[in-house]
C-alpha cells in the first residue's frame, strides 16, 4: 500500500474506511456508485458477519430501498411475530404483536428483523466488484495535511488518501483520535448492561420473543432465528465500575461475571448459563449513545455507531448507520472537490435526525421495563396485560404520524 493520493479536483476521491460492518458496507457502495475509488480496510482476517439480530426501521428502511437491495433483505428476514412478557413458569402475561399493517410506526418487534451477518453479507456482496477490501489489517495512525491524509496500517505498510472515514464502531480508535484533547467523554451511559449468545433451540423456542424480568432489574430475552439456534440476551441495571470495566476483560471472566449475577435469576437460566459455557457466539457491552460537538476533522471523519451509536434501545443502531452512511456519501458526491464544504453539509443534514433518534431513548422509561422488587415486576405485567387487553400498542403503532426520527426526511441522492 503505497499510492499517492489524486488531485481531490479531479472530482474523484481516493477514500479509505476503517471498518466492515454495517455502516462501512454501506458507505462504500454509495461511494463507489458516485466514481469514487474506495478501500475497506477490516482488522478481522474474513469479513465480520457475525452478530446477533438487528432490526430496519424509518428512514433505514428507505435506504436500502434506495440500494435496491430490499428484495434481498425480505429473502433473509428472521421470522418474529412478537414480543411475549413471561412469568417464572413461563406463562404469557402479556403479549405485543409486530405492526404489519404498513402504517405508522413499528412496535417492539420490527417488520424487518434480520440477523446482522445476513445483512453484513448482503451489503459486501453488493460491493464486492467495485470496492478493495483489506482483512486482517487496520489503522494504526495516520497524519494530515491540506492535501491528503496518510493513514498507517498494522502491517507496517501506509498509503495516502483524499479522505479516511471511521466506521469502526461504539468503541471507534478513528473517533479517539479526531477529537481534540480536553474533549468530553463521548459516551452517555445510561447504567445498563447487555450480553448475547446463541444456546441450542428446543421445541418451546416459538416464533414470539419471551421476556422475562427478575428481581434486582435483570431482565431475560430469548428469540429464536434459525430451526436450529436461540439467542439469549441478559440485560442488567447497574452503575459500578466493575460493570463497566468487565467488558474489556478476558471472555471468560466476562462470562463468570455474568453468571455470578443471574445465576438465582430463575425461569430458564439454568439452561441459558450451561449454554454460555459451551457458545462461540458470546459479547457483552455497556449499553451508551456515541454523542460529539464534531463528526469530522480536516480530511477525516466518522460513520455510523463510531458518530453516533444511539444504543441498542433506540431500535434505530442499524437504521442510524444507513442512513447516515447515505447522507455522507451524498455530500461527498455533490462537493468531491470541496471536503470542507460536504463535511459541513454531512453534519448539517443528519445532526436533527441523530439528536432525534437519540433522544428516543429515555432512562427513566428504561427503568421502568426493568424493574428492581417482584412487586414492582407483577405491577408492570398487570398494566402491560391490560394495555394490550385494549389495543393500545396496536392502537398507537398504527396511528402514529411518523416513525423514529420524527419528520425528517431522506434527502436526494446527487
Amino acid at each position: 500500500m503505497s499510492h499517492a493520493a489524486p488531485e481531490p479536483s479531479s472530482g474523484r476521491l481516493k477514500v479509505l474506511i476503517c471498518g466492515g460492518g454495517v455502516a462501512g458496507q454501506a458507505l462504500a457502495y454509495w461511494l463507489a456508485r458516485g466514481g469514487h475509488g474506495v478501500t475497506v480496510v477490516e482488522r478481522f482476517p474474513a469479513l465480520r458477519a457475525t452478530g446477533a439480530q438487528v432490526d430496519l426501521r424509518g428512514r433505514g428502511i428507505d435506504a436500502v430501498e434506495r440500494m435496491g437491495l430490499l428484495d434481498a433483505v425480505r429473502s433473509r428476514l428472521v421470522d418474529e411475530a412478537g414480543v411475549a412478557f413471561v412469568d417464572g413458569r413461563g406463562r404469557k402475561r402479556a403479549t405485543i404483536m409486530a405492526n404489519t399493517s404498513g402504517r405508522g410506526r413499528q412496535t417492539l418487534t420490527s417488520e424487518y428483523e434480520i440477523m446482522r451477518g445476513d445483512l453484513v453479507r448482503i451489503l459486501h456482496e453488493a460491493t464486492r466488484e467495485d470496492v478493495r477490501h483489506v482483512f486482517g489489517a487496520s489503522v494504526e495512525r495516520f497524519e494530515q495535511d491540506e492535501r491528503r491524509v496518510v493513514a498507517h496500517f498494522s502491517d507496517g505498510s501506509s498509503e495516502a488518501f483524499d479522505l479516511l472515514v471511521g466506521a469502526d464502531g461504539q468503541g471507534s480508535r478513528i473517533r479517539r483520535a479526531v477529537l481534540p484533547p480536553g474533549a468530553p467523554d463521548p459516551y452517555w451511559r445510561v447504567g445498563i448492561h447487555m450480553a448475547y449468545w446463541f444456546v441450542p433451540r428446543i421445541a418451546s423456542d416459538t416464533d414470539i420473543r419471551d421476556t422475562y424480568n427478575a428481581p434486582g432489574g435483570r431482565m431475560i430475552m430469548r428469540r429464536s432465528h434459525n430451526p436450529t439456534e436461540t439467542q439469549v440476551y441478559f440485560v442488567l441495571r447497574e452503575r459500578s465500575a466493575e460493570a463497566s470495566a468487565v467488558h474489556r476483560e478476558p471472555v471468560e471472566r466476562q462470562k463468570q461475571f455474568w453468571a455470578d449475577r443471574f445465576r438465582d435469576a430463575g425461569w430458564q437460566t439454568a439452561r441459558f448459563l450451561e449454554g454460555m459455557r459451551h457458545t462461540e457466539s458470546f459479547y457483552s457491552q455497556e449499553v451508551v449513545q456515541v454523542r460529539t460537538d464534531t463528526w469530522s476533522r480536516g480530511r477525516v471523519a466518522l460513520v455510523g455507531d463510531a458518530a453516533h451509536c444511539a444504543s441498542p434501545y433506540s431500535g434505530m443502531g442499524t437504521s442510524g448507520g444507513l442512513v447516515g452512511a447515505y447522507v455522507l456519501a451524498g455530500r461527498l458526491n455533490r462537493h468531491a472537490h470541496d471536503l470542507p464544504t460536504a463535511l459541513a453539509g454531512y453534519d448539517a443534514v443528519l445532526r436533527p435526525f441523530v439528536d432525534a433518534i437519540q433522544a428516543e431513548v429515555k432512562p427513566h422509561l428504561l427503568r421502568l421495563g426493568m424493574p428492581n422488587s417482584q412487586r414492582a415486576i407483577d405491577a408492570f405485567h398487570a398494566v402491560t396485560a391490560l394495555a394490550c387487553r385494549l389495543r393500545v400498542p396496536d392502537l398507537v403503532a398504527r396511528h402514529s404520524k411518523d416513525d423514529r426520527g420524527g419528520h425528517w426526511q431522506l434527502p436526494d441522492m446527487p
